[in-house]
């Protein structure tokens, strides 16, 4: 008996029967739902939208996300690498995205979407050469940095821009948010473990509700709906204060490369790499006019090309036209945007803790054992110089502004002290070497 076309590796070509595209597009949207959802409450919280708002800016990712996702997977000209991917804000991208929205303005942050996507499209002739300059040493800083810094961000959902006390019902609602995701994680297997946090929105809404600790308020209005067009007004573009989206869509090339390796049909990934890195840089462009963070293409659904043995990128262009139904089928959004800050801060919370983990794990690639480097003093400054602004956030107060926006950034501060210090050691470890060997013997 003939197998199941649909049930058997095939390269990403490969088309599996009708009767299996739409449940297996449907899988692939499940497994990365949560993230569009988390990415715009913590947007939409952190800048006080109003449910409207936030119904909107719901609309405008998951349409950039599905649009971004038939990009990488069919391809237009040198745009997408016509793979089997699927594209989401990016968790360390959004981060920054809120960062720059909280210390400078929304516009500013739409501004430095817009700077990082132009930058990303300028250098992809040079991926190769960009990876080197951002090793592992230097991305486990600048990771580790950005969910610190949003730990302590997120945290004003609960207690108020004022960092006054949280009330007792917050607390308790983040709290119920932050289990229901844990044991959802712990308990589950598949795509509905990959889709913990979503769940953990569900039931720590649900839970709050119920409780009494909250209310669902959603937005009115039904219908189909379009994002809205510059949201935030006039981007404005400062470079200071877009530095650190502009490191981090350099540090988007390595995790392109990755992925790309993992993902494609060839050993050598040297002609697909750029068309990623394009197609990201193309759906962020979109993103910033929408008022999105940036887009990155997404790792996620490796996994599940994996376990379902269907390596399709009919399969992901299909998930990314479902994507866009749902960002255009507006009571959905609009139910989305009335879930309880508290829930939301939870759901935050957890999303954060999984960035500094990566971040961890990066680092865990230093040789911290070996004596003879000095890669443990430079990851120990450098995330020296980006915790300084977080522990004393008035230190550099009377420093110009242009150096306060650079040095008051704790991820821009210790991912340039990273890059500087690795940079510096490198250059001298041939000195070092040389000095090792002794002066050059002359012949007689």
């Amino acid at each position: 008996m003939a197998a199941d076309p649909g049930l058997n590796p095939a390269p990403s070509d490969g088309r599996p029967p009708l009767r299996r595209l739409a449940p297996l597009a449907l899988q692939h949207v499940l497994a990365m739902a949560a993230t569009p959802v988390s990415t715009v409450f913590l947007v939409a919280a952190s800048l006080r939208l109003t449910p409207a708002q936030t119904a909107s800016l719901l609309s405008a990712v998951l349409l950039v996300s599905g649009a971004g996702s038939v990009l990488q997977s069919l391809g237009v000209w040198e745009f997408g690498a016509r793979l089997p991917f699927v594209m989401l804000p990016g968790g360390a991208a959004t981060a920054l995205f809120v960062q720059i929205a909280h210390d400078h303005g929304p516009a500013v942050a739409s501004g430095s979407v817009l700077l990082a996507a132009a930058l990303l499209l300028a250098v992809t002739p040079w991926c190769g050469r960009v990876v080197r300059l951002l090793p592992p040493l230097v991305m486990g800083v600048t990771v580790l940095l950005v969910g610190i810094s949003m730990v302590r961000v997120t945290t004003q959902l609960l207690t108020g821009p004022g960092g006054q006390a949280a009330t007792p019902g917050a607390s308790a609602a983040a709290g119920l948010t932050v289990l229901v995701t844990l044991v959802a994680h712990l308990l589950l297997r598949g795509a509905w473990r990959q889709s913990a946090v979503l769940l953990g929105l569900v039931g720590g809404t649900l839970l709050t509700v119920v409780s009494g600790l909250g209310r669902l308020a959603p937005a009115a209005g039904a219908g189909v709906s379009l994002p809205h067009l510059l949201p935030y007004g006039t981007p404005v573009f400062d470079l200071p204060a877009a530095l650190p989206l502009l490191l981090f869509s350099l540090t988007s090339l390595a995790e392109a490369t990755g992925q790309t390796v993992l993902n494609s049909d060839v050993p050598d990934p040297g002609r697909d790499v750029p068309r990623v890195a394009r197609a990201d840089a193309l759906a962020s462009l979109l993103g910033g006019v929408l008022g999105t963070p940036p887009m990155v293409t997404s790792s996620e659904n490796i996994g599940i090309n994996r376990l379902t043995g269907v390596r399709s990128r009919e399969v992901t262009a299909a998930a990314g036209a479902l994507l866009i139904a749902a960002g255009l089928f507006s009571p959905l959004s609009r139910l989305v945007a009335g879930l309880p800050a508290a829930v939301v801060a939870g759901s935050a919370l957890v999303v954060y803790a999984a960035i500094i983990v990566m971040g961890v794990e990066m680092l865990n690639r230093v040789r911290a054992s070996d004596p003879a480097t000095t890669e443990p003093l430079t990851v120990g400054l450098a995330l020296t110089a980006g915790l300084l602004p977080v522990v004393a956030p008035g230190l550099y107060a009377g420093l110009p502004a242009t150096v306060r926006t650079v040095l008051g950034s704790g991820v821009v501060a210790g991912t340039l002290t990273a890059i500087l210090l690795h940079a510096l050691t490198r250059a001298a470890s041939p000195a070092r070497a040389r000095g090792a060997l002794g002066p050059p013997v002359r012949g007689r």
